[in-house]
């Protein structure tokens, strides 16, 4: 006889219950929407209690987040438990509820399907478990969405029309302005809207953005501080540039309000005069390139993004300056742009002193055995010069990851896209200041001008020491001189000449020589005692050669005319 088999008891569905609302008026009630929708769905999973439905204990409400998107933090955790099994059925009072974009429903439904797990809307009797209840539950959303779009097209016309009307709709506080809470109106701040004409003096007066930003700094202006209806305080910030020129041209101080690139008078009293307002606004247009312009400077900085200041580790931002007709392109540091000189003090190079140096050590550094990235680099400073704009830029950006400058040792670190090991995509460039005119080498050379600098006695190192030639001390002298540099010994040329006791052009003279070639550098090292000693000014001459392989040409000449 076989024993009977027991029957099994069907699991039971475990119902998570979600729960939203678009804003976040009401939730401090003590019975807001959130517990309304929620006692709903649990009256429709008791009266299932005879198909075994349960209700978990875990909420799922998501108050105060729109519809229009899925980045909710409960529905993140509802499909993070849906992915780990942990619910069977989902139920909602409505379906917007739970997304009123098509194909965010559509996204969340192939979820539920992958793992089995049923749709149910309250209100609606849809239950995705037949083939009709997804067909209207489809139907139902695409009215959702549609209902979505029209709130917001009226919202968006009802801010239209309020703004022609000179009203202010609302927003971060101005700073002069307080938001009158009864009548929604901006009122004027006493303290606040006296130092806003102050600031507009200060500019007329000094007709620039950093030295009035320098100055507003001096005075400890700030921001405009607020609070939140909630009692959340915001401090007000430090100014910065891009916040002084909002503030210059803003039309809310004149008694306007701009809406959709055009403007039209406002409710608020105006703080600054009209004529005040325009001269300030003529300044800052004559300041201001055109868009022609800001297009051109877009396509001619070839390592536009790449530049970084190795002082500060903030980007280092291009930009061009004109006189008289002609364009002084140059690459300054983001912080000293927004904030003056002083927030990093140097960090500005000419465009072309950057380029040139970066572009001739990969010159050097490629070769017949170079990445394809490379080769248009061998050609040299000459061909780069040739080429267009857009090409330098296409070039640049497949074969160079970023660049490093730093103005206390005149050196870029380059670091390439393509390599191998991190050593070897990583080198150095000497960024070197433009050589002397060809007046003045030509003095040097034959030993005419001012040259107390360059006398032995004034170097701190003699013509011979030890047995090594002078020309060695000097180039040993340089490097060490590098090394206290980057390891912040000291800070830069004039700090190493107050040390050393002798004239900042006489350390910059010294420095100048790691502009050289690494094998020049390295025979200069090792010279024999005993040799004909090599010229320092010849040398100096040399280093303002920017190309190696020229160097050394010119150095083998050197040592030719010593011999003989």
């Amino acid at each position: 006889m076989q024993p009977a088999k027991v029957r099994e008891e069907p699991r039971p569905i475990r119902c998570a219950i979600y729960t939203r609302k678009s804003t976040e008026e009401g939730l401090d009630q003590e019975f807001n929407s959130l517990d309304a929708q929620r006692e709903c769905a649990e009256a429709y999973i008791q009266s299932q209690r005879q198909e075994r439905w349960i209700a978990i204990p875990e909420h799922y409400d998501d108050g105060g987040f729109t519809g229009a998107n899925i980045e909710r933090p409960a529905l993140q955790k509802l499909l993070a438990d849906i992915a780990a099994r942990k619910i069977d059925s989902v139920i909602v009072y409505k379906v917007d509820r739970l997304s009123r974009s098509l194909l965010d429903f559509a996204r969340i439904m192939e979820v539920l399907d992958k793992q089995g797990v049923s749709f149910v809307s309250v209100t609606q009797q849809l239950n995705t478990n037949s083939p009709m209840g997804r067909l209207t539950l489809n139907v139902l959303l695409s009215f959702a969405q549609f209902e979505r779009e029209i709130i917001s097209e009226r919202t968006r016309d009802k801010k239209s029309a309020a703004r022609r009307k000179g009203m202010w709709m609302g927003g971060y506080p101005v700073l002069g302005y307080d938001a009158d809470r009864n009548t929604r109106r901006l009122v004027i701040h006493p303290a606040e809207a006296e130092q806003i004409r102050e600031i507009f003096a200060i500019f007329l007066k000094l007709r620039s953005a950093i030295p009035t930003l320098e100055e507003i700094r001096r005075r400890g202006w700030k921001l405009k501080s607020w609070r939140t209806r909630n009692g959340q305080e915001h401090l007000g910030q430090d100014f910065d540039r891009a916040a002084l020129l909002r503030l210059l041209t803003n039309v809310l101080y004149v008694g306007e309000v701009r809406h959709r690139g055009k403007v039209y008078p406002g409710e608020q009293p105006a703080i600054v005069e009209r004529r005040i307002f325009d001269r300030v606004s003529r300044i800052l247009k004559g300041s201001m390139r055109g868009a022609e312009k800001r297009k051109r400077n877009r396509h001619e900085a070839a390592f536009r993004g790449l530049m970084r200041c190795a002082v500060c580790g903030c980007h280092m931002v291009y930009g061009f300056t004109t006189n008289h007709g002609r364009k002084y392109p140059y690459y300054i540091c983001h912080r000293a742009q927004k904030r003056g000189a002083k927030a990093c003090p140097r960090q500005v190079i000419t465009a072309d002193r950057i380029e040139k140096a970066i572009v001739l050590g990969l010159s050097e550094r490629a070769g017949s055995e170079a990445p394809g990235e490379l080769q248009p680099f061998v050609l040299g400073w000459a061909h780069w010069s040739s080429v267009s704009a857009q090409e330098r830029r296409r070039t640049v950006l497949a074969a160079i990851e970023a660049v490093s400058y730093d103005h206390r040792i005149e050196q870029a670190k380059v670091r390439l896209c393509a390599g191998g090991v991190d050593s070897e995509r990583e080198f150095k460039v000497r960024v070197r200041k433009s050589p002397f005119g060809r007046r003045r080498a030509d003095q040097l050379a034959a030993g005419e001008g001012e040259n107390s600098a360059e006398r032995p006695e004034e170097t701190g190192v003699s013509e011979s020491v030890d047995g090594l030639p002078r020309i060695t001390r000097l180039m040993a002298l340089a490097i060490r001189f590098e090394r206290l540099l980057r390891e912040g010994v000291v800070r830069d040329y004039a700090d190493l000449a107050r040390l050393g006791g002798v004239t900042r052009p006489r350390i910059t003279q010294i420095m100048n020589m790691r502009n050289l070639a690494p094998s020049i550098q390295e025979e200069i090292l090792f010279l024999r005692p005993g040799l004909t000693p090599i010229n320092e000014r010849a040398l100096r001459q040399l280093a303002d050669e920017l190309d190696w392989r020229r160097q050394l040409r010119e150095f083998v000449k050197l040592r030719s005319a010593d011999v003989e």
